[in-house]
């Protein structure tokens, strides 16, 4: 650590992030275009978006298990334990921080630290994503790209057409905190503070 600054993220990290990021935003762009329709030409045509689609998942999910495996076996791991302590009473003190404090001159109420990576609100939202949405998308996709081993019927409704209803869900619940999080991003020193911090390694404490 040097004045004013953390070593936030390491090499790993920024590569992992970097994927992901090109991964994620083929795969919603893709993804829109497929439900689209067969005969639309809607940013990518259908076929080229089927293709493009299995690929970027492909990828992502392989990207997804090195995050999971590095993300338990270095000290980055950390950030994202939980304490029971005030569990519903922070989260909502950050979220009046963004939605009011922040525009009348509010301090942040848990600023960012050697031992504080992330915020209250911001914790809980990367453990939703990561550990509960992400391996669900994921399963899903896989459901769709060998639809062989997904239930045929559920009630007599196609298990198929369930796990394409699920599947899209979810990536329209990514494609919104992909928004969000590129919003919260650009709170900082400077809009761009943050964005060279995932480049750099190194992130402003103040």
């Amino acid at each position: 650590m040097t004045a004013n600054k953390i070593y936030y993220y390491p090499v790993w990290l920024r590569i992992w992030h970097g994927i992901n990021a090109i991964g994620i935003l083929l795969l919603i762009l893709t993804g829109i275009s497929m439900n689209a329709g067969v005969d639309s030409k809607f940013l990518i045509s259908f076929d080229k978006a089927i293709d493009i689609h299995n690929v970027a998942g492909i990828v992502v999910t392989i990207n997804y298990l090195v995050y999971f495996i590095l993300n338990m076996a270095t000290p980055n791991g950390k950030f994202y334990i939980v304490k029971p302590k005030s569990f519903l009473k922070r989260p909502m003190k950050q979220a009046y921080y963004y939605a009011w404090g922040m525009f009348h001159g509010m301090k942040a109420p848990y600023p960012l630290s050697e031992k504080r990576k992330f915020n209250p609100l911001q914790k809980y939202t990367y453990i939703i994503v990561m550990y509960a949405v992400m391996p669900c998308v994921i399963i899903s996709g896989f459901g769709l790209l060998f639809p062989e081993i997904i239930i045929e019927k559920v009630y007599n409704v196609s298990g198929i057409f369930l796990t394409a209803v699920f599947h899209s869900a979810l990536g329209f619940f990514i494609s919104i905190f992909l928004i969000i999080h590129l919003y919260i991003a650009s709170i900082g020193k400077s809009p761009l503070d943050n964005f060279k911090s995932i480049v750099t390694g190194w992130h402003h404490t103040s």
